[in-house]
């Protein structure tokens, strides 16, 4: 696999998968979901999410890639949303502060 597909692929699995935690957070708060039963598949997107974003950004980093700076900043709302009531507005604030780091991140894997 060539190191461009490499990085690329491991910043959009890592996309990918803070995207399903935010429908699956959403749909909670909006009470499409309920679950009051599993909420362990929350927290487990949550940690799938953390450990994928943490390969890609040592990917990116090890590669030299500059997209590495552009998904930094996701570091601080990852770290800090376990302290943060889910029942509490900033919850879903705090988790959409890292949108832009991902979307950065993907644009700028395609420079590359």
């Amino acid at each position: 696999m060539s190191p461009v597909l490499a990085t690329r692929g491991a910043v959009l699995t890592a996309t990918g998968s803070y995207l399903a935690n935010c429908a699956l957070g959403a749909a909670v708060a909006t009470r499409l979901l309920d679950t009051s039963r599993v909420r362990w598949v929350h927290h487990g997107l949550y940690v799938l999410t953390a450990l994928t974003t943490a390969a890609a950004g040592g990917l990116l980093a090890w590669r030299r890639d500059p997209a590495f700076w552009r998904l930094l900043p996701a570091a601080a709302p990852l770290t800090a949303i376990p302290r943060v009531s889910a029942r509490s507005p900033w919850h879903p604030a705090l988790a959409l502060t890292a949108a832009p780091a991902y979307a950065a991140a993907l644009l700028g894997t395609r420079d590359a």
